[in-house]
């Protein structure tokens, strides 16, 4: 049975299933609330129930008083429903309101995805988990003091396994050591999240996702974002990369563009190998973008992958389209080899 969960003051409604805590709940649809231990300890999920009923759980007497029962609180990390609900809790919307932390983490397996792209997926401690907003990233800490930066490649209510696509950079010693050395089991120590490039959840615009390369993660991580919005908001994709093997999860927004009538998909190739038989688009991905979009005026772009195509969309989306500069949002890839 489920029970249908409206959250004050943004009106924003889920649904709760008897068995499952109301935090869960959210964030499998979507909904950001605050947390952070997920354990009923250090009371940061807490907030009002204004109607309805919970079963609170193992919320600890610590971090839920018997003053704070008795005014209607409850920590929706252990919080179950019993009712429909109405609850006053604030949804987290900016970078700023999500504190980076200095994590450990376990790699839990290690995907190859093209000859020089490597999915990592990660374990973190159960009892600290990464909240974030999709598009973000972390910096992976090296024994030297360095760091090394990546997007996250899944959305926020899929959690379990923080993942991250990682480029081979020869000479890299990070991607050198994804490449040749790093196992399953292996343990890695990040700090994050981190960036400002996320989905402006408040705008009804139509969006232009152009990715390039492993600029796809996190695109990737937004769109599934906005799927368990079940946001309806025009979603056009454009990815691009130099052959075809570099479109290294191609099938996947190929399938989101069948499945959904507000997604679009299409690859560009800048430089197709012989063997690719491509009748595709082919040359600078967010000329593409051009030729389909002349007007941009009422859109928003969210850009990831090399600075240099970053910095042409920008110039070009602006000069060309009449982009709006407030509605280019971006995260550019760089590549330290040392």
């Amino acid at each position: 049975m489920s029970h249908r969960i409206t959250v004050r003051p943004s009106g924003r409604q889920f649904a709760a299933e008897t068995d499952e805590t109301i935090l869960d709940a959210a964030l499998r649809q979507g909904v950001a609330l605050p947390y952070g231990c997920r354990d009923g300890s250090c009371g940061s999920c807490k907030g009002k129930v204004l109607a309805g009923s919970v079963d609170h759980g193992k919320a600890q007497p610590h971090a839920l008083k018997d003053e704070d029962r008795a005014a209607g609180m409850a920590l929706f990390c252990c919080a179950r429903a019993r009712s429909d609900l109405t609850l006053e809790c604030r949804q987290l919307g900016t970078a700023s309101e999500i504190p980076a932390k200095t994590l450990p983490a376990r790699v839990e397996k290690i995907e190859r995805l093209a000859p020089d792209v490597m999915a990592i997926h990660l374990k973190l401690p159960a009892s600290e988990p990464l909240q974030f907003l999709a598009g973000q990233y972390i910096d992976i800490l090296l024994k030297d003091g360095g760091r090394r930066s990546f997007s996250l490649a899944n959305a926020p209510h899929d959690d379990a396994l923080p993942q991250l696509h990682v480029r081979h950079v020869p000479g890299g010693r990070f991607t050198d050591h994804v490449f040749s050395t790093m196992k399953a089991r292996d343990i890695l120590r990040f700090n994050g999240p981190h960036g400002s490039f996320y989905l402006r959840e408040e705008s009804p615009k139509p969006m232009i996702l152009l990715a390039g390369g492993t600029g796809f993660g996190p695109i990737k991580a937004i769109v599934e974002h906005a799927l368990a919005e079940q946001c309806l908001r025009p979603m056009h994709i454009y990815w691009g990369a130099r052959a075809r093997v570099d479109l290294y999860l191609n099938a996947l927004p190929e399938r989101w563009a069948a499945q959904h009538a507000n997604i679009s998909y299409v690859p560009v190739l800048s430089e197709p190998a012989a063997g690719d038989r491509w009748s595709g688009r082919s040359g600078l991905v967010h000329q593409a973008v051009i030729a389909d979009f002349p007007d941009l005026s009422g859109h928003q772009v969210y850009a990831c992958g090399a600075p240099a195509m970053i910095d042409a969309a920008r110039r070009d989306f602006a000069a060309l389209c009449k982009l709006p500069e407030e509605e280019f949002f971006a995260d550019a890839f760089t590549f330290p080899t040392s």
